[in-house]
């Protein structure tokens, strides 16, 4: 394990962390609730909120397998890597000129910034094979999501305290602070992508003369790799797994503050309740990679998902802000723990010469699952004009990815890929 390397791929996760705690957990969904989408009734701020997250995963899922499949035909993951990260950069920026009843730009620029972020993260995490070996990458997993937990509370924690003592910044208002904050969320992810883009490198490969577009390339590899995945049946059941029960952690994460509002819990409380999820995290998350050694990472992450399952019932009841903190404490606890067993468990079982390509799956397993969970959460609040029934309906994600998980095992995925990697090597020697 190259220590400078994995450093930097680790203070990436520090940097762009931010966009998930500030902009996409914490403080753009108050702001667009009180501020973007002030003129709208207000379970539709909900819902619309919903609906933008839907979208962004959308176009993230429709791209992902089409750039891995890129990335690995040319070895640009670093290029792609930098190009989506910068377009998130910009749109944190950008939403800093967000203003009274802008819910519409606030939706695209929300749109764009994940894009960016999700599609950045499609490439980071294609490197972690490369960077770790079979005995670190558990860790090494684990400690990326702890310090981007650390990154991402760092800077919310500024944040948090630029907008309840504005004053003490110098700034007019709490409104103005909350726009300020998404610019400072540009500009320390930008800082801390740096390392990573001077100090990784990706393994040359012999230029190959192409016919046809990369475009075309793309989807005809991710054909290709549709058709190949019943040769990795272990791993074709994790991804069903992960499909769902991603989807309710991520709904989790992109909803959870919208909701809190929704039912009446003070903006303020909200945010303060994300950066203690943040800090919990940190410790639990390195917990998790531990527990993963002793017990297995199968099992770790499916205890993690039956906390999960509690977490939902408890929030269908939650009616204060003292609620909210607890179960803040309990997202903090295990979200860390299922992201990062999630990503080590499947870079086990990933072929060795095709990383950007199945992570563009494991992109497509996570974004496109995705869409469904806002969307439910979205449709079952506005029919019933409640969003505590659309809170209750994740249940159906975590059940059933507990359910599929049972199925997976993970040494028969390992030496399925190993056997394929194999294979694919005598082939192009004997050509």
């Amino acid at each position: 394990m190259k220590k400078k390397v994995t450093l930097s791929w680790v203070l990436y996760d520090f940097g762009n962390s931010t966009f998930a705690t500030t902009v996409m957990a914490a403080v753009l969904p108050v702001f667009y609730y009180d501020v973007a989408a002030v003129s709208v009734k207000e379970n539709l701020a909900a819902s619309y909120w919903g609906y933008s997250q839907s979208i962004a995963v959308l176009i993230v899922a429709v791209l992902a397998p089409i750039l891995g499949a890129i990335s690995d035909y040319t070895a640009a993951k670093k290029k792609f890597l930098r190009f989506f990260a910068y377009m998130g950069m910009i749109a944190s920026v950008l939403l800093g000129f967000v203003g009274e009843g802008d819910y519409i730009f606030a939706s695209l620029l929300l749109i764009i910034g994940t894009v960016g972020f999700s599609g950045g993260n499609i490439f980071y995490d294609a490197f972690l094979p490369e960077i770790a070996n079979e005995q670190d990458i558990d860790k090494v997993s684990s400690a990326g999501f702890a310090w981007g937990y650390i990154g991402g509370g760092i800077l919310l924690a500024i944040n948090i305290l630029m907008i309840l003592k504005y004053d003490w910044f110098g700034i007019p208002n709490a409104t103005i602070a909350s726009q300020v904050s998404f610019v400072s969320v540009g500009i320390w992810w930008f800082v801390f992508s740096i390392p990573l883009f001077r100090n990784i490198q990706e393994d040359k490969k012999q230029a190959i003369k192409r016919d046809r577009t990369y475009i075309s390339i793309g989807f005809s590899r991710v054909v290709s790799t549709f058709r190949d995945l019943k040769q990795y049946k272990q791993l074709l059941i994790f991804l069903l797994a992960f499909w769902l029960y991603n989807d309710g952690v991520s709904t989790i994460i992109k909803m959870a503050t919208i909701y809190g509002r929704d039912i009446g819990i003070g903006g303020n409380s909200l945010i303060v309740a994300l950066l203690i999820t943040q800090f919990v995290g940190i410790p639990c998350t390195f917990f998790f990679g531990w527990l993963a050694n002793k017990i297995s990472a199968k099992k770790a992450l499916t205890l993690s998902l039956y906390v999960y399952t509690g977490i939902v019932l408890l929030g269908y009841f939650m009616t204060s802000a003292i609620h909210f903190y607890l179960l803040a404490i309990c997202v903090g606890i295990v979200q860390g723990g299922a992201q990062s067993l999630s990503r080590s468990i499947y870079g086990r079982m990933v072929p060795e010469n095709k990383h950007a390509e199945f992570f563009g799956f494991y992109g497509i397993s996570s974004k496109f699952a995705a869409i469904f969970g806002p969307f439910l959460f979205a449709v079952v609040g506005q029919l019933t004009g409640s969003s505590r029934n659309g809170i209750v309906s994740l249940l159906i994600f975590f059940i059933g990815g507990i359910i599929l998980l049972k199925f997976v095992n993970v040494e028969k995925g390992m030496k399925e890929a190993k056997k394929q990697t194999i294979q694919s090597e005598v082939g192009v020697s004997l050509k």
